[in-house]
Formats: structure tokens, sequence, C-alpha cells
């Protein structure tokens, strides 16, 4: 079955980086697009990054343009969210996604705490 599990989070300082990861299994990896949602306390789940399949185009809130990277590694599959000038507004579940014919699948989620 798909699973999807990501590592990475924590507490950090403004300013900071993380890098999360997310380590998929149960389906073609390479050939579905990846996506990292977060949700903070209080508010709806938001779109924060995107990369496709193949080409690995890649695309990014407005809030965290310039700021974070997505990517993946097809061979290990795994995508990976680089978090880079974290602010505090930062601060939220972070969720690894994908679609796999039809069904939506989500990760346990991994806190990100951007605080000094």
């Amino acid at each position: 079955q798909v699973q999807l599990v990501e590592s990475g989070g924590g507490l950090v300082q403004p300013g900071g980086s993380l890098r999360l990861s997310c380590a998929a299994s149960g389906f073609a990896f390479p050939f579905y697009a990846m996506k990292w949602y977060r949700q903070a306390a209080g508010k709806e789940r938001e779109l924060v990054a995107t990369v496709s399949s193949a080409a690995g185009i890649t695309n990014y809130a407005d809030s965290v343009k310039d700021r974070f990277t997505i990517s993946r590694d097809n061979a290990k599959n795994t995508v990976y969210l680089q978090m880079n000038s974290l602010k505090p507004e930062d601060t939220a579940v972070y969720y690894c996604y994908c679609r796999v014919t039809g069904y939506d699948y989500w990760g346990q989620g991994t806190q990100v705490t951007v605080s000094s």
C-alpha cells in the first residue's frame, strides 16, 4: 500500500534552515507528482510546493518562493523540502502528499516550529 513518511521537522530560530524528507513506498514514485502542504494551528491546510514527475518542474506558494526548494530523488523514492530563512509564520505541521490512481495519500506530518 502507499505510504508516505515525513521526517526532519523540529525547532529552529528565525532565519534558520531545516530540510524535510518524505520517504515514499507502495507505488511507482518516479511517475507521480509530489507535493508539500502545511497546516498552522487554527488555519486551513495550504499547498507549499509541488514537483512534477519526470521533468521535475517545481511550483511554490508566493509565501515561500525564493526561500524553500522542493526536490526529489527518484532512486531513493524520496522528496525533500529545503527551507531557508525561516520565519515564525512558517510554523506549522508539514505534510507530504501524492495522488495515485485517483486516491489522495498523506503522510503523518512533521512539526516545524520557528521561534527564538
